[in-house]
C-alpha cells in the first residue's frame, strides 16, 4: 500500500491500540495487523496515539509523550512496514508527528480548530478528520475545506457516534451518505469509540459496550463506509485508556473478516440468476 493514498481504492482498516505503550505489546499488535492485512487482503494502517489529551481527569493516563511516542511508533513502522497514523492536539505538534507518521488524525474534540486543521493540512499528508460528537454530517464540510486548503494530499472523515443525552453515543446509519455527499471524502467508520460512554467508567474514565461492535460495523460495511477504524489490545481490560470499547486482539480478525463479507456483498449486489 502506498503511504500516499491509505484511503483507497477498496476497504481499509485503521488500527492499534488506544495510545503508545512499551514495544512489546506496541510491536505486538503491529504484527498481528500486518498478519490480518495479508490474510484478508486489506490494507492496514497502524494507529496509537503519543498522548491522550482530552481525558476528563488530571491523573489519567495520557502516554508517553510527543518525542518518545513518535519514536516507538517509528519502531513499529520498521518491523512491520505498516503505515502509522496518529493523533496530533496542538500546531506545535504537526511538524514532528508529520515526520513519522504517514497519516494525521484530528481528533473529534478538535475537527472545527480552524489553525490546527490548516496545519495539518500544511504537513502535505493524509488526513483523518474525525467527526465531532455533536456535529451533523453536513457540517463536517468545513473542516475538510480547512485541511484541503492547507494542501493535504488526502483526507477522510470518520464517523463515531453522536451524543445521545449523557454517558451514550447512537450512530445513524444515513451518515456514512450524508458525508460523502457534504465533504467528498473517503468515509470511515469508527466502531470502538461508537460503543463509548463518556464518564460512565471509573474513577470519570469512558466507560463502553465493546459487545455492539461488531453488528454496528456490519451495518456500517453494508450502509456505505469505505474504511474501519478498530482500537484493539491484547488485554482491553488492562488497558490504560479506552479498554471497555476496545476490541481483544485476539478476536479481530474475526469481527473484520464478517464486517469485509458484508461490505463487498453490499457492492457487488445480489446473486444474478
Amino acid at each position: 500500500m502506498s503511504a500516499a493514498a491509505p484511503f483507497g481504492p477498496g476497504p481499509f482498516l485503521i488500527a492499534g491500540p488506544c495510545v503508545v505503550e512499551d514495544d512489546a505489546l506496541n510491536l505486538r499488535v503491529g504484527e498481528r495487523l500486518a498478519e490480518l492485512g495479508r490474510r484478508l487482503g486489506v490494507r492496514v494502517v497502524y494507529k496509537a496515539s503519543f498522548d491522550k489529551a482530552n481525558r476528563s481527569r488530571l491523573a489519567a493516563a495520557r502516554g508517553p509523550g510527543l518525542a518518545e511516542g513518535l519514536a516507538a511508533l517509528e519502531r513499529v513502522r520498521r518491523a512491520t512496514g505498516l503505515p502509522i497514523l496518529t493523533d496530533v492536539h496542538e500546531t506545535s505538534q504537526v511538524a514532528a508527528a508529520a515526520a513519522v507518521a504517514d497519516v494525521l488524525q484530528v481528533p473529534a474534540f478538535l475537527c472545527r480548530q480552524t489553525d490546527l486543521l490548516v496545519a495539518v493540512g500544511g504537513a502535505r499528508k493524509p488526513v483523518n478528520v474525525k467527526k465531532g460528537q455533536w456535529m451533523t454530517p453536513e457540517g463536517m464540510a468545513g473542516a475538510v475545506e480547512k485541511v484541503r486548503s492547507g494542501g493535504a494530499t488526502s483526507v477522510a472523515v470518520t464517523e463515531r457516534g453522536t451524543f445521545f443525552g449523557y454517558g451514550d453515543l447512537v450512530v445513524d446509519m444515513r451518515s456514512f451518505a450524508r458525508l460523502k455527499a457534504a465533504c467528498g471524502a473517503p468515509v470511515v467508520f469508527d466502531g470502538t469509540h461508537s460503543v463509548q460512554q463518556p464518564g460512565r467508567g471509573e474513577a470519570g474514565a469512558s466507560g463502553g459496550l465493546r459487545e455492539f461492535i461488531p453488528v454496528l460495523l456490519r451495518a456500517a460495511a453494508a450502509a456505505g463506509a469505505d474504511g474501519f477504524f478498530l482500537e484493539t489490545h491484547p488485554d482491553p481490560d488492562h488497558a490504560p485508556s479506552d479498554g471497555p470499547n476496545m476490541i481483544p486482539l485476539d478476536a479481530l480478525e474475526d469481527v473484520v473478516r464478517r464486517a469485509l463479507d458484508v461490505w463487498r456483498a453490499a457492492r457487488e449486489g445480489p446473486p444474478r440468476d
